[in-house]
């Protein structure tokens, strides 16, 4: 039982809790409970019928409709109509790409404003960091 738990609290934070279709909001409390709010099944990237496995790796939270309206599509198309390209970064993904952006961001404003000396850097650095980190993804 456990084991289970595990399994499916690693499945709902791949996505930070997230339909990978849609990117609705989920209710971790609400796997499996058709007509709950944020109600979710696990769902198979890559469906059981055309080869998918049960490897972490191929299993993602569905709300409930996407998971049943894919039926055996492949999850880019089941996407594509949501208007989505890919499924929604975990909260450690995230972060990693906001600190990444706001790392960059800095560096990139500090040389522009290396033009204005020292106070230049000082301004630069400080704008570059703020846009980087605003340019970060919310899903």
């Amino acid at each position: 039982m456990a084991k289970d738990l595990l399994r499916l609290k690693q499945i709902f934070k791949k996505t930070d809790g997230r339909c990978h279709i849609c990117h609705c909001r989920l209710s971790f409390d609400n796997h499996g409970k058709t007509g709950a709010k944020g109600a979710w099944h696990i769902e198979h990237s890559v469906p059981r019928a055309c080869g998918g496995t049960n490897h972490l790796n191929n299993l993602f939270p569905a709300c409930i409709g996407c998971n049943l309206d894919k039926g055996i599509v492949s999850s880019r198309t089941a996407r594509s109509s949501c208007g989505n390209t890919r499924a929604p970064y975990s909260r450690t993904k995230k972060q990693k790409v906001k600190d990444d952006n706001t790392g960059t961001g800095i560096l990139v404003g500090s040389l522009i404003g290396l033009i204005g000396g020292p106070w230049g850097v000082v301004i630069g650095a400080t704008l570059g960091g703020m846009i980087g980190s605003e340019n970060s993804p919310r899903v």
